[in-house]
């Protein structure tokens, strides 16, 4: 609960609060200057600042000049207009205050409720901005009650706004469980009857909420996946974070229809049927930022599964030194992808972070003045310096003949979403050997393999060898959350375990869950990698046609660090747990 400011008159009325609070208090700046933030003459510099450019404001210019912290600054401002100074961001909001003001208001305005003490008593409400007494009179307005005002950061109320979802009105999940009766949807025999009527009801608001709910709470959880699945008596919702699946909620079974049926509304899809898979896309305005979404819904013996995959810009704009890599996998990685010409190989397991890879590094390369070229099945983010091109295999338009293709077009960087075949290898080995920086993903489980795996689709090895340049294979483990990492001291097992792969250890790091990470400890992910680059006498090596055995161990001893080596680098800096090593390698053994 928020305390009331000292003088609720001032704090509610249609005064000018800024006037009757300033005869009252110390000013701003005179309490920093007071409690050392800052010198007299810091303070006297930028009110000469303030006066000569009227429209910023003295804590906004003690801040950009570094003379004073945000949080200073607005905690001075609260003492000056007697109110109190919160931290909305750790604060645990009652529910029955969500939503008495709009989102999209509170965004616009930098507003928010934070308590309110009953149903007409005073709304409390935190700002940045005290003083703006038309947007205390507004929310008045708006609100129909007494508003009692706190002061929070700028950046604090950026960062809970953001994750406010809604289109205006504001809702919540418990409300549109509650708006929808158990007979919403009646299942009609006749199908034009019941094509019909699933269309009507998918356009009913209470199911349009709470498809929209379910894809802004996603991009707002950094989910990668939305998992909708039918049940006897609930259909089950799932969002896959951070590689994991977690149920999120249960409505009952008969709103699953017109659910379905809302999503492939939205993506185009053909609602009457409902026999034979269907794939579509949606392309949305999801926290004022487009987002594209592909949705592959699947016939089962209780309805249709449908899976909602988010193909969000950020994800791939993070930038090569934000993967994970360590500084000599990312100097070995940046040179190579700096050649003229070569294949450049990243390998993994589905959902590995492969193409998340291959985005950036051709994002580090200078699109004005290079023909970058991509072929993808499908294209899942949008370049604006590349061109990039779908195939369909539906009509022949195949990887082989997309490359055909390309190579008439002088290109100077290809990137091929995947090599699948004998013919597709070939013609990428062609265009290396003639000039071009090819960049495609094979799924092997390490770096040597990709070799033995080029030959056994048909390539000659003097080719590889030839045409080759580096292989990357990559992992994605789960990070340590920060808010909750702690310290502890593993057991004999582990450390025996540990000691066989030459580290000695005698404490490492864990999460002890927390709200912030769902209880599970873990926030985010990066990457573990291993990067193969072929020498001269790795060349030869390879032309001479070796198994996976012999190439693995010379790489080794030729320096190559390992999956597992590179696992450990960031076990020891306290990045990830021995049982996500566990999972992404299979190398380590954890002992109870």
């Amino acid at each position: 609960m928020v305390a009331a400011a000292p003088n609720d008159d001032l704090n509610d009325g249609g005064q000018n609060l800024s006037e009757a609070t300033k005869t009252l208090r110390p000013r701003m700046g005179d309490l920093l200057v007071e409690r050392a933030v800052l010198t007299r003459g810091q303070l006297e510099e930028c009110l000469a600042l303030q006066r000569s450019s009227p429209g910023e404001r003295l804590g906004q210019i003690l801040v950009r000049k570094g003379y004073a912290k945000e949080d200073d600054v607005m905690a001075c401002l609260a003492e000056e207009y007697g109110l109190e100074f919160v931290r909305v961001s750790q604060m645990e909001v009652p529910d029955r205050v969500v939503g008495l003001l709009p989102a999209d208001f509170c965004r616009r305005y930098k507003v928010m409720v934070i308590d309110a003490d009953n149903d007409n008593g005073p709304v409390t409400v935190a700002t940045p901005d005290p003083a703006n007494v038309f947007l205390l009179d507004e929310m008045r307005r708006r609100l129909g009650r007494r508003v009692r005002l706190a002061v929070t950061t700028l950046s604090e109320i950026n960062k809970v706004t953001e994750d406010l979802v809604g289109d205006g009105d504001g809702f919540q999940l418990d409300d549109l469980i509650r708006d929808i009766a158990d007979d919403a949807v009646e299942v009609v025999v006749e199908d034009e009857e019941e094509v019909a009527d699933l269309a009507r009801v998918a356009g009913e608001s209470p199911v349009v909420r709470l498809a929209n709910y379910l894809i802004c709470n996603a991009v707002k959880e950094n989910a990668s996946d939305i998992h909708i699945e039918p049940g006897e008596k609930k259909m089950r919702v799932r969002y896959r974070i951070d590689g994991v699946l977690f149920e999120v909620m249960s409505p009952p079974q008969t709103m699953h229809p017109a659910l379905v049926s809302r999503l492939k509304i939205m993506s185009n899809l053909d609602i009457s049927e409902r026999r034979l898979p269907q794939d579509g896309r949606i392309r949305a305005i999801v926290r004022n930022r487009y987002v594209d979404f592909r949705i592959s819904t699947l016939p089962t013996t209780l309805g249709e599964k449908a899976v909602i995959r988010i193909l969000d810009n950020r994800s791939i704009l993070i930038g090569l030194e934000r993967l994970g890599l360590e500084e000599d996998h990312l100097a070995t990685f940046k040179q190579q992808i700096e050649r003229p010409h070569g294949i450049i190989l990243v390998t993994g397991p589905t959902g590995s972070g492969k193409t998340t890879t291959l985005y950036s590094a051709l994002l580090t390369m200078n699109g004005s003045e290079m023909n970058i070229s991509t072929v993808e099945d499908p294209v899942e983010y949008s370049l604006g310096f590349a061109n990039q091109v779908q195939i369909n295999e539906r009509i022949g338009f195949t990887f082989a003949s997309a490359l055909r293709a390309l190579l008439r077009q002088d290109p100077d960087v290809i990137m091929v979403g995947e090599i699948r075949d004998e013919e597709t290898a070939r013609i990428s080995v062609q265009a290396a050997l003639t000039g071009h920086l090819v960049l495609s993903t094979l799924h092997t489980n390490d770096a040597p393999s990709s070799i033995t795996r080029l030959i056994n689709i048909g390539i000659e090895p003097y080719l590889i060898s030839a045409s080759v340049n580096a292989v990357l294979a990559q992992r994605l483990v789960r990070r340590i959350c920060s808010n909750c990492k702690e310290e502890y001291v593993p057991n004999d097992d582990v450390k025996r375990a540990l000691a066989r792969s030459r580290m000695d250890v005698d404490k490492l790091w864990r999460g002890k869950g927390c709200d912030h990470c769902r209880k599970t400890g873990y926030s985010g992910r990066c990457g573990i990698y291993e990067t193969l680059v072929l020498d001269d006498a790795l060349r030869d090596m390879v032309a001479a046609s070796p198994n996976v055995i012999e190439l693995r161990r010379t790489c080794k001893e030729r320096g190559m660090v390992s999956l597992r080596d590179d696992g450990l680098r960031k076990l020891r800096k306290g990045v990830t747990s021995v049982e996500e090593l566990l999972q992404a390698t299979e190398d380590v053994v954890v002992g109870e």
